[in-house]
């Protein structure tokens, strides 16, 4: 691990560079931000000496490159839709659908993920269970209780499973 004061002056020295490369990938501040911090958490946690200061610069932007290129093919940005985004679609549909989306939406945070996933995305329980990391009985288990709250949210009678 390297000392503070190395660190600290090469996220002086470099900061603005890693933060443009970035940028220029990712087009969003928030997204830069994060990989920007992780960057310069790894040039901490990085053993290996350089060369000299170009093979620490071309190490950093090489760095940031990559760990742009992964957050952009990641299954999670490739997978999901901006909730904004999804407001907006919301616009569009039919009152009843704007209904059951926005109760969807408001699930608790486990049941929100494999409604959502299975109904709106089409995957089936065995592939929800492979995204969220958790067992096939468990999701479908899941799916029944987070049916149960949007049948009671949704006034129950037509809402079909």
């Amino acid at each position: 691990m390297r000392s503070e004061y190395d660190v600290n002056c090469t996220v002086e020295t470099y900061a603005d560079m890693v933060y443009r490369v970035c940028f220029c990938h990712l087009k969003n501040p928030a997204d830069t931000e994060d990989i920007f911090q992780n960057v310069f958490m790894k040039y901490m946690l990085f053993d290996n000496e350089f060369e000299d200061e170009e093979h620490k610069k071309a190490w950093l932007i090489r760095v940031a490159i990559n760990a742009c290129k992964d957050l952009l093919k990641s299954f999670f940005r490739q997978k999901t839709v901006p909730l904004d985004v999804l407001n907006e679609q919301a616009a569009y549909m039919k009152e009843t659908d704007r209904e059951v989306l926005e109760a969807v939406l408001s699930l608790p945070e486990k049941y929100k993920d494999v409604i959502y996933l299975h109904y709106y995305e089409g995957y089936s329980a065995a592939q929800i269970g492979s995204i969220l990391g958790k067992k096939e009985n468990t999701i479908y288990s899941l799916l029944s209780r987070g049916r149960g709250i949007l049948k009671d949210k949704l006034g129950g009678d037509g809402f079909e499973q």
